[in-house]
């Protein structure tokens, strides 16, 4: 990876072997149990995370699947991905939809940041650079010449967007360490040094790049903060502290089908002195426009759609999931089972319809670019926290014990000492042993495991606190028209009482 901005497309796809290639010659700064790795694409703790990405390179590369994964990019004549195409019509923003549905399928809806989730919030920078411009044209021409940079050669990035917990009570500059918080610490003519912590980098051991920027409310005074930068992953001073990585605790994929394959993981960022180039640079010391990034271009809209497409396909897995273990116990036809069943069908569908409605009544701004309705995405968002624990205690209910009274490991099928027992006693009426305690692991895996409650907590703060989407909600809802009907019972005319 380089610093050089290069732009100008390729009828050549990148390729999963292409994406290993890059991330194995990166020699980039992570570190897991102490230990640095160099290599993600050999470490057992993200070596088969690494591959899934690879896969839905692949995907969106192979012939037959190029027209859904791609579109024909007007400036160059070359295919892009489609999570680039700024939507100007309701068939593009379907489209788009659609391609990040197939992704998402890919992986069970488990992986949240694959490389389409950031790359949209470019797209939004891109589809408004008037935004950027009001701090100076520069950050207009920055932005958009990384968007296309990164449109044009197929690259993923990554983001850490939210400050440490570590005192929330004040803001950045008033910590009592002023570098705590990422931020600037010096300036050369040829860019700015970044030192300081961020979060959450979600798949950053993965992307090309880092967005480095902060979504949390900032205020007089923390402009070092107030910041939006691309750094690519193996620059000098960049580090990397992954979470607990649950590959490296499966030991083996019939055990832990998911555990084992689809860990994305999530990395703290510190930076040393980071050297961000001018060119880099989106956001310079600017309040206001480190706000306005997000609401006053479609960039949140366009992530989170993706994200509401994601999540709507793994609703779709988990409730495929609660039919076949209850097709497996054979309590399928049972009226509570189908009462309980046709409440998750009916949650699932809630959001799956509202992710249609974020392009059925989006609106189209003065400029031509279609956005997401935002009441619609917001309202989903809000609710997300809500309506997943809900639906995961729902198939808890329904697998009783099922989860729990399973074999100790594969090994139980291939020891002479138990494989009849086990054979004899963990079967169902329509699955042999294997076959059921397979099918039982891949929902323990989903619902029950660390992988399986990582799920839980990342999906109740996937929009941020509830409270904070909530608020989006608020600001987004048309309260004036519901006012208005208010006002309009309130000026009814009397009318005589018999």
């Amino acid at each position: 990876m380089s610093a050089q901005l290069k732009t100008g497309g390729s009828v050549r796809m990148r390729t999963g072997a292409d994406f290993l290639a890059d991330l194995k010659a990166s020699d980039r700064t992570v570190f897991v149990d102490g230990e640095r790795v160099s290599d993600p694409t050999t470490h057992p703790a993200f070596r088969e995370a690494a591959r899934q990405v690879a896969r839905l390179i692949d995907y969106a590369a192979a012939p037959e699947n190029r027209e859904v994964m791609t579109y024909l990019e007007p400036e160059t004549g070359a295919p892009a991905w489609r999570c680039y195409q700024i939507p100007k019509t309701l068939d593009d923003m379907k489209a788009k939809r659609i391609a990040a549905e197939k992704w998402a399928e890919q992986t069970f809806g488990l992986m949240g940041r694959t490389p389409d989730h950031v790359a949209n919030f470019f797209t939004g920078y891109a589809a408004k650079p008037s935004v950027f411009a009001r701090a100076g044209q520069q950050y207009a021409d920055n932005v958009v010449n990384f968007y296309r940079h990164i449109r044009d050669n197929h690259q993923y990035v990554a983001y850490a967007i939210v400050p440490p917990q570590v005192d929330r009570s004040k803001p950045p500059h008033k910590q009592a360490d002023p570098h705590l918080y990422a931020g600037v610490v010096g300036e050369t003519d040829g860019g700015i040094l970044i030192s300081g912590g961020q979060q959450l980098a979600t798949g950053g051991v993965f992307a090309d790049y880092l967005h480095l920027s902060c979504i949390h409310p900032l205020q007089p005074g923390d402009e070092n903060h107030a910041i939006g930068v691309a750094i690519p992953m193996n620059a000098p001073g960049l580090k990397l502290y992954s979470r607990r990585p649950f590959a490296t605790q499966a030991t083996n994929s019939f055990d832990y089908p998911l555990s084992s394959r689809f860990d994305e993981t999530d990395s703290f960022v510190v930076l040393d002195k980071v050297f961000v180039p001018w060119e880099h640079v989106f956001i310079y010391r600017d309040l206001e426009l480190c706000r306005d990034q997000w609401w006053k271009t479609p960039s949140h809209s366009y992530g989170n759609h993706q994200a509401q497409a994601r999540y709507a396909t793994k609703l779709r897995f988990l409730l495929g999931l609660a039919k076949r273990m209850n097709e497996a116990t054979g309590n399928d036809a049972a009226p509570p089972v189908q009462v309980q069943m046709g409440e998750l069908a009916a949650l699932a569908t809630v959001v799956e319809g509202m992710l249609y409605s974020h392009e059925s009544v989006g609106v189209f701004d003065e400029e031509g670019v279609l956005w997401p309705s935002k009441p619609m995405l917001y309202a989903v968002m809000a609710l997300q926290s809500e309506i997943n624990p809900r639906m995961i205690d729902i198939v808890r209910e329904l697998t009783g014990a099922a989860m729990i009274t399973l074999p100790s490991s594969l090994a139980d099928f291939e020891s002479p000492e138990t494989v009849a027992d086990v054979e004899r006693f963990y079967r169902s009426g329509n699955l042999d042993a294997r076959g059921r305690v397979a099918l039982m692991r891949l929902a323990w895996d989903f619902i029950g495991t660390e992988f399986g409650n990582r799920h839980q907590q990342y999906e109740k703060f996937y929009g941020g606190a509830s409270f904070l989407v909530k608020m989006n909600m608020f600001r987004a809802y048309d309260f004036g028209r519901a006012g208005a009907l208010v006002d309009a019972a309130l000026s009814l005319p009397p009318v005589g009482i018999d």
